[in-house]
Parts: C-alpha cells; sequence; structure tokens
C-alpha cells in the first residue's frame, strides 16, 4: 500500500478510529488509510482472504457509525481527496474520501456546485450513496440525480466504472442503495452555476410556530425552484453569532436559500417577510455558498453525542403539527432539532423506478436529532428522538433518508427501498453475493 496501515498499537490508532457521533465507539483490528484505488483492492482483497469484516469510511458522519467495525478492517478513504473541475463541460471528478467542503472550494472559483447535503463536514461518498438533498434540490433534484458515473472496487478486488452505459444495474443501484456493492474511489457529478446566494435563517418563537409552519407548508409546494427553505424546530444556541437576548429560546426556523438572478432576490423573499410574524432574528443576506454550506459546521463539531430518527414526509396536517410542536418544546438540550428538508422540484420529476432511491412523490425528508456534548446526556437525547418520532411517524409514508436511520432492522430497510428493493437484492447478489460489504444498511443478497 501507499497510504498507511494502522493498528492497535499504532500511536495514532484512537484518533484514526473516531467516528463523527461521539455516542458510537468502535475498534477495528486495523485501519487501512488508503492513498489511491489501487490501496483500495489491495484492501478489499485482504479483508475477503481473512475472512474479516470490512467497514468503509469517508466523512464518518453516519449516524450508527456503519462507517466503522469492531475487530474487523476498516478501509479508510480520508485520504484520497482530490477533485478535479471540468468548467467547460461543468462536471466535477471527486475522489470518495472528499468532504463536501472539498467540493465547494474547488468548484466555487467557476462558478459552479454540485447539489449535495447542508454541512460542509459530510462526507460525499456516504451522502452520494444514500441520495444526497440539500439547497439545491429543488432546482437541481438530489446528488444521485447529478451523478454520471463511479469507479467501484468490487467484492472480488476488480475494478469497474458504473455508468448509464457501463455496468448500468450497478449505477442504479449505487444512486440510493447506500455502500452495499462495492467501495466507490471516485464520482463524477455534473455541476451548475451557483455563486452568490440570497440565503440565512429567519427565526420565530415557537409561539408562531404553528402559524409559521401552516403557511409554508402551502408555500414552499408553489414557491419558485430556485428557492429552498428548510424548516427546523429548534433552541438557539447560548454562543455567538446569535445575540444574546434570545440565547436559550425555543424557536421555530426557515433557512433560506435564493439561487437565481439577483435582482429577483428580494421579490423570491418577499411572501415570507410580508405574510408571517416579524421574525426575532433575520439573517438573510447575500453571501457564496460556500459560506451558507459551511454555516452550521461551527454549531455541530465532530465528537457530539448523536441520535437521530428520519421519515419521509407528504403531507403536514393539522395533528402533524401540533406534535412536532409538543415534542420540540421538550427538547432535551440546545442542539437538539427536528428538520424538514423540501425535496419536491426537480426531485419529482425523475421516477421512483429510474435510481434505487423509492420516495419521489415524497414533499420533505424529515429528521429528529437529539444532539448534546455531554455523555451523560445520551440516554434523554434518544429516549426524546425516538419518543418524538414514534408520534409523528403515522404521519409519515412509512420509510427514511436511509442516511438518517440508525440500526433500525430489516423491516424499516425494505420500507425505505419500498417496490425498488427486490431489484436491489438482485443487483447485491449479481456484485456481492457473499455479502462482504454488510456494515451498512444492509441489502441482504
Amino acid at each position: 500500500m501507499r497510504g498507511e496501515l494502522i493498528d492497535r498499537a499504532h500511536d495514532d490508532y484512537d484518533r484514526a478510529r473516531q467516528l463523527y457521533n461521539g455516542m458510537v465507539d468502535k475498534r477495528p483490528y486495523l485501519i487501512a488509510r488508503c492513498a489511491n484505488a489501487a490501496d483500495v483492492i489491495s484492501a478489499v482483497d485482504y479483508g475477503r482472504e481473512n475472512d474479516l469484516l470490512i467497514a468503509v469510511r469517508g466523512g464518518g458522519h453516519n449516524g450508527p457509525g456503519l462507517g466503522s467495525c469492531d475487530g474487523g478492517l476498516l478501509i479508510d478513504l480520508s485520504a484520497m481527496n482530490g477533485v478535479r473541475v471540468d468548467p467547460a463541460r461543468r462536471t466535477v471528478r471527486a475522489e470518495s474520501g472528499c468532504t463536501q467542503g472539498d467540493v465547494d472550494h474547488a468548484c466555487h472559483p467557476f462558478g459552479l456546485a454540485v447539489p449535495a447535503g447542508i454541512v460542509s463536514t459530510t462526507g460525499i461518498g456516504g451522502l452520494t450513496l444514500g441520495g444526497g438533498h440539500g439547497y439545491l434540490s429543488r432546482q437541481h433534484g438530489l446528488t444521485i440525480d447529478n451523478l454520471i458515473e463511479a469507479d467501484v472496487v468490487l467484492a472480488d478486488g476488480s475494478f469497474v466504472t458504473a455508468s448509464e452505459t457501463q455496468h448500468a444495474e450497478l449505477f442504479w443501484g449505487l444512486r440510493g442503495g447506500g455502500g452495499n456493492f462495492g467501495v466507490v474511489t471516485s464520482f463524477r457529478y455534473r455541476a451548475h452555476p451557483v455563486g452568490t446566494v440570497h440565503a440565512g435563517p429567519l427565526f420565530w418563537d415557537l409561539a408562531d410556530a404553528r402559524e409559521v409552519i401552516r403557511w409554508y407548508r402551502d408555500f414552499l409546494p408553489q414557491a419558485p425552484e430556485e428557492l429552498c427553505a428548510f424548516l427546523g424546530l429548534k433552541t438557539v444556541p447560548s454562543t455567538e453569532p446569535f445575540p444574546p437576548e434570545i440565547w436559550g429560546r425555543k424557536i421555530c426556523a426557515l433557512i433560506c436559500c435564493y439561487n437565481g438572478p439577483a435582482d429577483e432576490a428580494e421579490a423570491a423573499m418577499r411572501p415570507i417577510r410580508t405574510e408571517l410574524p416579524t421574525p426575532i432574528l433575520d439573517g438573510v443576506t447575500d453571501m457564496p455558498f460556500p459560506a451558507l454550506q459551511s454555516l452550521f459546521d461551527p454549531l455541530l463539531p465532530s465528537g457530539l453525542q448523536w441520535y437521530w430518527k428520519g421519515d419521509f414526509v407528504r403531507e403536514l396536517p393539522d395533528g402533524a403539527i401540533d406534535t412536532h410542536i409538543e415534542h420540540a418544546a421538550k427538547a432535551p438540550s440546545e442542539l437538539s432539532l427536528m428538520h424538514l428538508y423540501p425535496i419536491d422540484g426537480a426531485v419529482h420529476r425523475v421516477g421512483r423506478d429510474e435510481s434505487a432511491w423509492h420516495y419521489r412523490d415524497a414533499t420533505w425528508s424529515m429528521v429528529i436529532a437529539g444532539i448534546d456534548p455531554d455523555p451523560a446526556g445520551a440516554t434523554a437525547l434518544t429516549d426524546w428522538a425516538r419518543g418524538y418520532w414514534e408520534d409523528v411517524h403515522p404521519y409519515s409514508m412509512g420509510g427514511a433518508y436511509v442516511n438518517f436511520m440508525m440500526n433500525e432492522g430489516q423491516e424499516r430497510i425494505r420500507a425505505t427501498y419500498g417496490d425498488n428493493y427486490d431489484r436491489l437484492v438482485e443487483v447485491k447478489r449479481t456484485y456481492d453475493p457473499t455479502n462482504l460489504f454488510r456494515v451498512n444498511q444492509n441489502i441482504t443478497p
């Protein structure tokens, strides 16, 4: 290997095995910090030949810690973080160890961006393979809708490129099917014109939440696709840059991003400012897109305690709204939250059988996350998130964004893929019949 092998006796072992979720502590037998695709092939071969459990880590943000394992081989892709932008073709080649911030940084000088998530420290590998949604989804679709091809190391150690014309069934499965089929070493994406956006947060006191959410459910589906606004029920963190007079207040928030003609930005935002109560904070302004992408990074460093649950949501009836507000008022920490991410617009223009992502008719992807730096609060976070989810789940569509799932069992995985599940099983049988890659939301062959 050109990269580094780290065993339990290595001075860097404890740092190298850390995951984003501080609630998860795993101790792999060996960490292969790969430098290139050849290293990945060597690592996969070694793991297979020695009958080791194999986990693959890019950014390490996976909630239940599926980017590592106990006693097995961790294939660490974080050193594979090269990005090449082709501004003429508006395409981006990114190695699978890149974070979203790496890709944003490389694309921004060319006035381009790849549709992805909302936290810049997220690894593009897991985000892409799970689907990928964020500020540009309404306008340009999911991350997988902008994936052109992927280079993949398969369970037998072979290396293939998957696209619409090569290994097309594998390419279909990679777009939403997670890490079930191999180790992706690089992705090639379509990029879109994105430079300065009119964006930022607006906060209302939780007392206004019912009015804000009812308005939002009617406004969003008919809003221009250049405007994304995700809804959050949160607590204002007691830290800068927030004004001290609102620290600790329970709030309803809209985090907005308008990516259209600059002279139309104010008009696009006008309904939010004229049809709703006056917010207690209005942080919407012009900013470079990478600044928006990294806006919340300081609040969410690695090592916090996390427990999350998700669902796809089509409608927000009054009963659901009341249930959300009831549980948001009981949030056990300042960082705990509920977000509704819009996935309509361009996402709806792709058929549910065109990729592994089944819920093409959902309006929102919901996540409930209990978050706190103190390990002593882990039980309270978990209980709050589970109880909240159990009460709002009856208003959902049944499945969830795979990247917002914990270890929830096979029935839940089936619900997430719906009618696409059986086809995913066939792809798994073709490309990983022995289930070598099973540290994931597993499709059992």
